[in-house]
């Protein structure tokens, strides 16, 4: 019994720290009438979602978003992860990236905006192609400094036992050696893909970020908390799906 407890009581102090939370929230926008005009009441947002589900209007955002968030984080993983794993495996390559890598890695997402509405218009495209370079960079660094992490020794091992070509050390030993790492690096990468969404779609991209901006405008604070609200539920159900896929994909490491 006390072993159960003992297990449910980071559960249950996580809830009451939520349930705290928003009757505090509550309490003072009740409390504070100028504070109510700018920031919606909890007992609010429940109805204002189901108003945005029955009008067809979430279920639309979240279908749109999805589809940018899924494209922009495959295309940006899988570059990432390939371009790091090879920099880590080729000295000489990371040489040659070296200075591209410097100059580009610290400009946002968000600045590559106006290039993405020039080059793909306003269109979904453009919107993955701006969540892709936010995880480019991340899977980039996760992946590279996992293999660089790898002990030499095995590269030398692999290389007495007929595997010192590019491919052999690549997939005999740096892909193995760096999956932990780089998984973690995916999922960092999978929310910040989320965060990037917003970006990625107020420039008129149909989704979440822009139904966010709609309601913005109109001063909708209920419909902009309750977007903030979806997004942080993806975020928590593709995180969940994440975990329970790396379990099994490092299930070899138990």
């Amino acid at each position: 019994m006390s072993s159960f407890g003992g297990a449910a009581t980071p559960h249950l102090l996580a809830a009451l720290g939520l349930i705290l939370f928003f009757t505090g929230w509550e309490i003072a926008a009740r409390l504070n009438p100028s504070l109510s005009a700018l920031i919606p009441m909890p007992s609010q947002i429940p109805r204002a979602w189901l108003d945005e589900i029955s009008g067809g209007y979430w279920l639309a955002a979240v279908r749109n978003s999805l589809s940018h968030y899924l494209i922009g984080v495959a295309i940006g993983s899988i570059l990432g992860v390939a371009f790091g794993l090879v920099c880590g495996v080729l000295p000489w390559f990371e040489s040659l990236l070296a200075g591209l890598v410097r100059l580009l890695r610290p400009i946002p997402g968000l600045a590559w905006v106006p290039f993405a509405i020039l080059w793909f218009g306003l269109s979904s495209t453009a919107a993955a192609f701006v969540i892709a370079i936010a995880v480019f960079w991340i899977n980039f660094y996760a992946a590279f400094g996992a293999v660089q992490a790898i002990d030499r020794d095995l590269m030398e091992v692999a290389r007495a036992f007929g595997h010192g070509g590019f491919f052999g050390r690549l997939f005999k030993i740096a892909l193995p050696a760096a999956t932990p790492g780089i998984l973690a690096g995916v999922r960092t990468g999978l929310g910040q893909a989320w965060m990037s969404v917003v970006a990625a779609e107020l420039f008129g991209v149909p989704g979440i970020g822009a139904r966010m901006m709609q309601a913005a405008s109109l001063l909708a604070t209920d419909l902009v908390v309750v977007y903030m609200l979806t997004m942080a539920l993806l975020y928590a159900i593709t995180d969940i799906l994440f975990v329970a896929v790396r379990r099994r994909l490092t299930a070899w490491q138990s």
